[in-house]
């Protein structure tokens, strides 16, 4: 059986932190600078309901920012202890209910150009290309799902 996907509350801050750090903490090297989703400010966005985790205490952790026209998927983490039993997959089609349930048309991410794991992940999952941009310090590639 799987955890349910559930807003996060004040209760699981330290949680989504901590996921969040493990998760994309590997590719600190790789990428030469910390991934924006780990210097985010938790409890505002947790606050702000945009945070949804899965298991107790989280293991995995989805954010996310409704737009006017998109639903756009700020990050999704799961913990390395908890990889690969299906939590991300579940977490992005939870985001994509999430979108439909608000309905919008579309589901927007991005990531890395350098995060290679996560470009072989999303094409599976519906999304498409739309650009590659460098944001600052970040080269992103950028997706869009059409629902």
């Amino acid at each position: 059986m799987h955890d349910a996907i559930r807003p996060a509350g004040p209760a699981d801050a330290a949680a989504v932190r901590a996921v969040t750090e493990a998760a994309y903490r590997h590719y600190v090297e790789r990428i030469g600078i910390r991934p924006a989703p780990m210097d985010a400010n938790h409890e505002a966005d947790i606050a702000a309901g945009r945070v949804h985790v899965t298991g107790e205490p989280a293991s995995g952790v989805l954010v996310l920012v409704a737009e006017a026209d998109h639903l756009f998927v700020e990050s999704v983490a799961v913990h390395p202890d908890h990889q690969g039993y299906g939590a991300g997959r579940r977490l992005l089609d939870f985001a994509d209910a999430r979108a439909r349930e608000l309905g919008l048309p579309e589901i927007r991410l991005y990531t890395n150009v350098l995060m290679w794991e996560n470009q072989r992940l999303y094409p599976r999952h519906g999304y498409e290309i739309t650009e590659r941009r460098v944001d600052g310090p970040y080269d992103r590639i950028h997706y869009r799902k059409r629902l």
